[in-house]
């Protein structure tokens, strides 16, 4: 049996039926986890480490999807092809490692720009590891709207009373 993540929950239901009865398409809704909205979420003195939370919302659907992992063969993840959809899935797949949900499960990426039956049964004929150069580019894009944020908001709040 595999298991396939998606971003939506309406890809889901279509995916579901290109691909069968063997497979369960769950939906993530979005990102799973946020760094939280207060300082000293990133350390830029210590390699610029993340501080990970996933809220209760986003944790009811990871540990839906670690209980369809159970039996499982395989676990895709077909969030979308662009560098949040990256984000996405690499937050999936370490969220399950560090609950060991994903003993003996081969996990893989796949990707496709349409949702048609031929578009997604051609993506899942050629599925790849995730691309770690998108997931360090989102990573230093999160990290500098984190530090900026949390540094130029204040002088702005100071200096346009009544701007967010």
């Amino acid at each position: 049996m595999d298991v396939v993540v998606v971003e939506s929950p309406a890809k889901a239901k279509t995916i579901n039926k290109y691909l069968g009865k063997d497979v369960t398409v769950l939906a993530s809704f979005g990102h799973v986890r946020d760094l939280p909205p207060k300082d000293g979420s990133v350390d830029p003195e210590n390699d610029f480490a993340m501080l990970w939370e996933v809220d209760d919302r986003a944790g009811k659907r990871v540990k839906d999807i670690a209980a369809a992992l159970k039996g499982a063969d395989r676990l895709f993840l077909a969030t979308d092809p662009d560098r949040e959809g990256e984000a996405i899935s690499w937050h999936i797949k370490e969220i399950l490692e560090d609950r060991k949900a994903l003993k003996g499960i081969e996990v893989k990426r796949v990707v496709f720009n349409e949702i048609t039956k031929s578009a997604v049964q051609a993506a899942f004929k050629a599925p790849r590891d995730i691309n770690r150069e998108l997931v360090e580019a989102y990573l230093a894009r999160r990290a500098l709207d984190y530090l900026v944020g949390f540094t130029l908001s204040p002088v702005l709040w100071r200096k346009l009373p009544g701007a967010k």
